[in-house]
């Protein structure tokens, strides 16, 4: 099990679109952060709870725009989010990681260092990494924020050397989308020896 993560605009996805061409599952901590607070959930009904019916929709589904107003300038409210939504996130991520035949697959994380250890079941930590001025560039681009937007999204995330720290591997995603295919297969390759040494070594 990888944990694949990284900041803002890093190019998380663009890295795991190529281990996926490989035949590689992807399971994503986001992906999962949305199914669990669907309409008929335990979370979502938790939430409403907590944070009162105006956070759902009038369909019954939650209302982002309104929970993350609630949260933003609250830490205590976005612990309680938290405490609801991220053991359950967990817990969707395990039950894919239990279903998943091939050799390795890998967990996308973004959070991955903002939610350590509760992730230190994962065999390695790959971190796809740019230059902060690389990241605040794309951002400017790909979301259409100022300057000033882009730099806090990234003062609101752990730092590139705080995930640096984490990581036992480490993707260099600071020019073109192309210079990802040979790092993304040599790590291809080593992880597949890895799995195998495992398997090797329970057996």
């Amino acid at each position: 099990m990888i944990a694949l993560t990284g900041g803002v605009a890093s190019g998380k996805n663009a890295v795991a679109r190529r281990f996926e061409t490989l035949g590689v599952r992807v399971h994503d901590a986001d992906t999962a952060a949305r199914a669990v607070v669907e309409p008929g959930e335990s979370a979502l009904a938790e939430i409403e709870f907590v944070f009162g019916a105006d956070v759902l929709n009038a369909d019954g589904t939650l209302n982002r725009r309104v929970l993350r107003e609630r949260i933003f300038d609250d830490a205590h409210a976005r612990k309680k989010l938290e405490a609801i939504v991220h053991p359950r996130v967990r817990a969707w991520l395990r039950r894919r990681i239990a279903m998943d035949s091939g050799p390795y697959c890998l967990l996308m994380i973004p959070l991955l260092v903002e939610t350590w250890p509760q992730y230190d079941f994962v065999d390695r930590v790959l971190l796809v990494d740019a230059p902060e001025e690389v990241q605040i560039d794309r951002l400017m681009k790909r979301d259409g924020v100022t300057l000033e937007q882009a730099q806090r999204m990234l003062a609101a995330q752990a730092t590139r050397l705080q995930r640096q720290a984490l990581a036992q591997d480490v993707i260099v995603n600071d020019g073109d989308e192309s210079l990802l295919d040979a790092q993304v297969q040599v790590l291809h390759t080593k992880y597949l020896q890895l799995a195998e040494l495992k398997r090797t070594q329970t057996h």
